[in-house]
């Protein structure tokens, strides 16, 4: 039977006036011996909630009153009780099979899981997925969730995920969108495997095939220095630049067929092809933000609001692509993080802000134009990735290892600002926190409300 493990109940919440407490193992929740806390909040909403935990071998029931939606105040240890259901594919540019050796074992997990892509915005092939998750997505109406593409040729499509079933699995697609739940596709393009006039063949079959996905996003292939694919390379600029111009020949199409754009290529295409962004409107309203789609362009956007003292909603949720690592709760599942953001109008220290070497190329210019509202010097410190080295530049894969590296003999008069997309409970990806850096760094929120505060900005 699946169990979920209490690791924390909020002060002065239903939970605790009913005496549940960190330990206790949730059993069942009105009746219901739960698998994941998709269902777990289903019935924890209810005014009425019975449940039956395990606490030191021994079984107790709890029963609970309170008001409808109002939370029980319990933090727990996994999303999912039951098991993650693990990938069988084998695709091969899969960084998973790209993580060097000897960090932290839930790393290496590769997870084909509707549920996580429902709760994290992770991309599944639906290989595994059946004719019951069918049901219950459709029932409990869990979208939107995100699958990965590829190629909509059967033959190539299998080739990519090196599983027969690659071939024939996006029946499942179609049945989604039929059922009327909300999906995006993502399309990691290869050089020389699915670019070029296979790219626009798969486009093709998109808009033939699923006109109904929200959005598909196109992403460059990642290789890391510990891949073991020969065939695998990075993108030129200018395969880069053919990425974008394929998906601004198919925007307009798309958008004369089903009335929006649909295809959008990630910042990093961008980048490599050193071309300018697509203004903030060809967005949509930023449909793969957490993709790396439009960050830029909406980190500007939001900076802009932020300087003129106006609200903004922020895109940056912080999930990325290891986001459900370590049975991490859902993003809203847990209060988000609380950040101490320094007031620095009155400081005199220069400051440095750290940033991945693609993230440098994005925030140079903005700094320059914010270094007259600043008290004091600012600088961007781009921080090479050797931990995974290749073409590995984002800034959510650096490490406490890069970070040393650049840090070791940095001056320690300055301030150094770090974003938090860098850090998940706490932890770098190679299991370093701030504490074990060579300097004292200030970690802030990864949007432009941060940047603009922990600068000072008058």
């Amino acid at each position: 039977m699946p169990t979920a493990r209490v690791v924390a109940v909020a002060p002065a919440s239903p939970a605790a006036a009913a005496g549940l407490v960190a330990g206790d193992e949730l059993l069942s929740i009105n009746g219901e011996a739960v698998r994941d806390v998709i269902r777990y909040h289903l019935h924890a909403d209810e005014a009425h909630v019975d449940l039956e935990v395990r606490r030191g071998g021994i079984e107790r029931s709890l029963t609970i009153d309170k008001r409808a939606g109002e939370p029980l105040g319990v933090d727990l240890a996994s999303p999912v009780f039951d098991r993650v259901r693990t990938c069988d594919n084998h695709c091969p540019f899969c960084f998973i099979y790209q993580l060097p050796k000897g960090m932290r074992r839930s790393l290496y997990v590769k997870d084909d899981d509707y549920r996580l892509s429902f709760l994290y915005g992770n991309f599944t092939t639906l290989t595994r997925f059946t004719e019951a998750d069918l049901e219950r997505v459709a029932t409990e109406r869990l979208g939107p969730l995100y699958v990965s593409i590829h190629s909509t040729d059967p033959a190539l499509r299998a080739r990519l995920l090196r599983n027969p079933r690659g071939a024939v699995s996006l029946r499942w697609l179609r049945a989604l969108l039929d059922a009327g739940i909300e999906v995006h596709g993502q399309i990691v393009v290869c050089p020389d495997i699915n670019d070029g006039a296979r790219l626009d063949g798969t486009l093709l079959g998109i808009l033939d095939e699923y006109p109904e996905l929200a959005s598909v996003g196109l992403v460059p292939l990642g290789v890391s220095d510990h891949t073991t694919e020969p065939d695998l390379r990075p993108h030129t600029s200018k395969e880069a630049a053919a990425v974008i111009d394929a998906v601004e020949r198919w925007q307009p199409r798309f958008l004369d067929a089903v009335g929006r754009r649909m295809v959008f290529a990630s910042d990093e295409l961008y980048l490599l092809a050193g071309r300018d962004f697509p203004q903030a409107n060809d967005y949509e309203g930023y449909p793969q933000h957490e993709n790396g789609i439009g960050m830029a362009e909406s980190f500007a956007t939001d900076l802009d609001a932020a300087l003129g003292g106006q609200a903004f909603e922020s895109h940056s949720a912080g999930r990325g692509f290891f986001g459900s690592v370590d049975g991490a709760p859902a993003w809203g599942y847990r209060a988000p993080r609380v950040f101490a953001v320094q007031d620095s109008r009155a400081s005199a220290r220069p400051v440095t802000v750290l940033t991945g070497e693609y993230g440098a190329l994005v925030l140079e210019p903005i700094v320059e134009r914010l270094r007259a509202d600043v008290s004091a010097p600012v600088d961007v410190l781009p921080v090479p990735n050797r931990f995974f080295g290749g073409n590995i530049a984002v800034t959510g894969l650096l490490t406490g290892a890069d970070l040393t590296a650049v840090l070791k003999d940095a001056p320690t008069d300055r301030r150094y600002v770090l974003p938090d997309v860098t850090l998940s409970n706490g932890r770098f990806l190679d299991g370093a926190t701030v504490d074990d850096l060579p300097v004292p760094i200030e970690v802030v929120p990864t949007d432009a409300a941060g940047l603009v505060a922990a600068l000072g900005v008058r």
